[in-house]
């Protein structure tokens, strides 16, 4: 039963293995599991939720993949028709200032920021081949059913996840279409929701998994797919760019990635650990693509796709303990972004199959519902931990140095790491959190920034409608402010109301209402980037799931 009794009678659906979230980490956990259990002539039951309407509508990544994931899972990969199809050719960094910009030389770098031999890709599509290839294997997934409980025994060991009940009004009244949530146990649940996943947010909480560990770090991560000219277009080519629009004291970076049919990804990252409230990380995106040196690209060119999300990046020092009874963390819901690569699907991949290791390890010994420590261990000592392991001071040295400086110090850092297995810095700590990070107004100056000129830059709601988000109107908000009156005092009062700027998608507003400031939440036009759950600097907005299946319905990003 779960920690709060069911107000009606609830179906439940019996499996060996839950796994929450169809992304890289979730569909791989399922697949290797799948292929362990027929290595051992056995059977294994194997269900898969996704809170997306379907696999790949709720996936946002840049996309540069390793493919070290993909040779493990499935080695033949190669040989097929995949999505995975756009070879790096070039690799550039760039560091911009405001109408020009300096190329770094690539011999600066260490090898481990080489993209050489790594695809570009949609992440997306990505997915959605690998759940053709899960349920292949037996896997049952289910898309538009957002895991929204965790059930727990009388010992406190998790039993499986309850989806969110179906047609509740905005008052919490049951309309006609009322259908309650379905309970989905197994002896083992992996969650693989990504970054700032809500069911992972109370598995850390309920059994103490981040104790010992540093605070959790995340950027925010915006990205449009544009169809630009032929001539524009080089196919493989990757280009990182940072400096230009941000200030030194704020992290952050770009990305563009040509990929297939003359196609442009462009993205933008800022570190939530910025201090000034008047910061918006969707007009600093806009404005780094008027730069000479990114506008060019799209001169001619159409914008096709537009979204956000958080990104991990505390990176080794942050990754909570993984286990708990009964389940544990994999992929983005444990952290493990390498940040200066900007690279996680490969560790995604590869933390769901060593947890699949474990879970079928423990399936076949008869057991359930206890914990599997070794995967602790083990994933320290694995690829993800060595890759890890070599960047875990970039970002720390970059908080506590700003761009110009922080960069160089973490390249020498990781040539270090590289060449002589040390660092000299040790092993530095991130500190406080990006909420904590936030300065009130007073100590900070207004930001202005241009008008969209709705050639290479636009606003917020245009940008929104390419997402094709939607949510059920007559539904709960499902964004909870825990205390209003500590918004209005703080939020507002102090920092000038920064949820109307951290948001990319307009979701926020302070408005006027009888000379009174009053908060408006337009829930309909979240993204689901859970920038608000990491970013208010009371930590008072709680991002909980919609009714299934609404949030955006992105095609291929």
């Amino acid at each position: 039963m779960s920690e709060n009794d069911a107000a009606v009678e609830r179906e439940s659906m019996e499996y060996d293995v839950v796994i929450v979230g169809a992304g890289p980490a979730g569909l791989s956990a399922a697949i290797r599991l799948k292929q362990l259990a027929a290595e051992a002539g056995s059977d294994l039951s194997v269900v898969v939720l996704e809170k997306g309407s379907e696999v790949g509508a709720h996936i946002l990544s840049g996309a540069v993949i390793d493919p070290i994931g993909l040779d493990r899972l499935l080695p033949e990969w190669r040989e097929e028709d995949t999505p995975i199809k756009t070879p790096v050719t070039d690799d550039r960094f760039y560091f911009l200032g405001p109408s020009g910009g300096v190329r770094l030389p690539n011999a600066l770098m260490p090898g481990l920021m080489s993209n050489h031999g790594n695809y570009v890709v949609s992440l997306a599509n990505v997915c959605r081949w690998l759940a053709e290839k899960a349920e292949g294997l037996g896997v049952e997934i289910y898309p538009g059913f957002a895991a929204a409980e965790i059930l727990y025994d009388e010992a406190g060991a998790v039993v499986g996840v309850a989806t969110g009940d179906m047609g509740i009004g905005r008052e919490g009244e049951h309309k006609a279409s009322y259908t309650p949530g379905m309970e989905l146990r197994g002896k083992y649940t992996l969650i693989a929701e990504g970054a700032r996943g809500s069911l992972a947010k109370l598995a850390i909480e309920k059994f103490g998994l981040d104790e010992g560990r540093d605070p959790p770090k995340f950027g925010l991560g915006l990205k449009e797919i544009w169809q630009v000219k032929p001539e524009k277009h080089v196919p493989g080519l990757v280009q990182h760019s940072f400096g230009w629009p941000l200030d030194n004291k704020t992290g952050g970076g770009s990305f563009l990635y040509h990929f297939e049919d003359n196609q442009v990804a462009v993205g933008f990252v800022v570190h939530l650990n910025y201090a000034n409230p008047y910061l918006s990380p969707f007009e600093e995106f806009q404005r780094f693509k008027t730069h000479p040196m990114i506008a060019e690209t799209f001169e001619g060119g159409k914008r096709l796709a537009y979204g956000a999300r958080a990104i991990t990046e505390g990176g080794y020092q942050s990754v909570p303990k993984l286990t708990f009874p009964g389940g544990a963390l994999i992929g983005c819901s444990a952290g493990f972004v390498n940040v200066p690569r900007i690279k996680g699907s490969h560790n995604a991949i590869l933390s769901g199959m060593l947890a699949a290791n474990h879970v079928h390890e423990a399936v076949a010994a008869g057991r359930a519902h206890d914990e599997f420590p070794g995967f602790d261990a083990a994933w320290r000592r694995s690829e993800i931990g060595r890759d890890l392991w070599k960047v875990r001071n970039v970002k720390p040295l970059w908080s506590r140095f700003g761009t110009s400086i922080g960069i160089g110090l973490g390249g020498l850092d990781m040539w270090s790491q590289s060449l002589f297995g040390f660092s000299p810095f040790g092993t530095l700590s991130h500190g406080k959190t990006d909420a904590a990070s936030t300065k009130p107004a007073a100590e900070c100056k207004p930001i202005a920034y241009p008008k969209p000129d709705n050639v290479v830059s636009f606003d917020r709601l245009s940008s929104v409608f390419l997402s094709n988000t939607n949510h059920e109107e007559d539904q709960p908000v499902h964004l909870k402010v825990k205390d209003m009156g500590l918004q209005k005092a703080s939020e507002w009062q102090v920092y000038a109301g920064p949820s109307q700027r951290y948001c990319p998608a307009g979701v926020y507003e302070w408005v006027d209402q009888d000379s009174t400031p009053r908060f408006v939440i337009n829930a309909q036009n979240c993204v689901h980037c859970k920038t608000c759950d990491i970013k208010d600097p009371n930590r008072n907005i709680l991002w909980t799931v919609p009714e299934g299946g609404g949030g955006p319905n992105y095609p291929n990003m």
